[in-house]
């Protein structure tokens, strides 16, 4: 190929082409069964460039390509009845995946564990998560430090049972037959920790309720 994600090859530093092209031999290993080598490469070089514009670290851009293609593949692979894996998927959706989404998506796998799958997305995706969130989770023994915004995708979305909604309004997308739900929380954008909190427990009440709902038994939480 002569550009990778609409970015000439002349473009990316050889450890970037070169993680690039092991993010790709790694996907083909594992979705070897499903997914060809053109559409695995699709999906890799469409993801990287969802977050060539506005990164501030070009280095890890690879690593988060190969994630986001992770996700969308497995979504897609859903979608279109490969497999059969039973479990309730639930999408978190805010503007900018820094803060309410990345908290929610923290519980709920802190607390569902492998007995759910939870993916999370914003409308106009941030550079970085929420510093004051990802504190306020880290005092619930919860580290989010390793997550990064990144956009919905079609596939995603069609892939999940539950959308829950924190503040994207009419930019959420809508897809008919889907369960929605829409959780009114403050904005924890520019917040400290301290008015941080309330949210998270907020999130917290919210996701363990959504657990119930989906009969997925939640994990023990202590208190920190």
């Amino acid at each position: 190929m002569t550009e990778v994600a609409g970015h000439h090859r002349e473009d990316l530093s050889i450890d970037q082409q070169l993680a690039l092209r092991t993010a790709s031999r790694k996907l083909g290993e594992e979705f070897a069964s499903i997914y060809g080598t053109e559409t695995i490469e699709r999906f890799l070089h469409s993801s990287y460039d969802q977050f060539a514009t506005g990164s501030t670290v070009p280095n890890f851009l690879p690593l988060l390509a190969e994630r986001f293609a992770r996700q969308r593949l497995t979504a897609l692979a859903r979608v279109e009845g490969h497999g059969d894996d039973s479990r309730p998927v639930v999408l978190f959706l805010c503007v900018h995946n820094a803060g309410r989404s990345q908290m929610a998506l923290g519980f709920f796998e802190h607390l569902a564990g492998d007995a759910a799958i939870a993916w999370s997305g914003g409308s106009e995706p941030g550079v970085e998560i929420n510093p004051s969130a990802v504190a306020a989770m880290a005092e619930r023994g919860i580290d989010i430090s390793t997550e990064y915004p990144k956009p919905w995708t079609d596939e995603v979305v069609r892939a999940a049972d539950v959308v829950v909604t924190m503040g994207c309004g009419d930019a959420c997308p809508i897809f008919p037959g889907k369960r929605y739900e829409n959780w009114i929380l403050d904005d924890p954008a520019g917040q400290d920790v301290e008015q941080v909190r309330p949210v998270r427990d907020e999130i917290e009440r919210r996701v363990r309720v959504l657990l119930d709902e989906l009969s997925v038994p939640a994990a023990h939480l202590g208190r920190g």
